[in-house]
């Protein structure tokens, strides 16, 4: 069973960057035809999908966030990753990684609680 995880800052410098990783396991995101997402949660806000990055690494991106926005993931075929420019108070949120583009089977179970003072 894939199960994945969250790990991060918890607090970001005003227009410094945001990384995060998301460590899969169970499973390889290379895996045909899985996709894998970023996805945060304002205060007091819904779900705001950030962007996904394909079993054969191409990427997608919310048009909102595109031009700050880069997924990638590394050769070990376990971890995807975030990194989010230039953050600002906005970017305060809950960061969730996923299984999934739209509708998303599996969740991460340590949702980062970050952003910028």
């Amino acid at each position: 069973q894939v199960q994945l995880q969250e790990s991060g800052p918890g607090l970001v410098e005003p227009s410094q960057a945001l990384s995060l990783t998301c460590t899969v396991s169970g499973g390889s995101i290379t895996a045909n035809y899985y996709a894998w997402s970023w996805i945060r949660q304002p205060p007091g806000k819904g779900l705001e999908w950030m962007g996904v990055i394909g079993y054969d690494g191409s990427t997608y991106y919310n048009p909102s966030l595109k031009r700050r926005s880069s997924i990638s993931r590394d050769t070990s075929k376990t971890h995807f990753s975030l990194q989010l420019s230039s953050v600002t108070p906005e970017d305060t949120a809950v960061y969730y990684c996923a299984r999934g583009k739209s509708d998303f089977e599996t969740w991460g179970q340590a949702p980062q609680g970050t952003g910028s003072s």
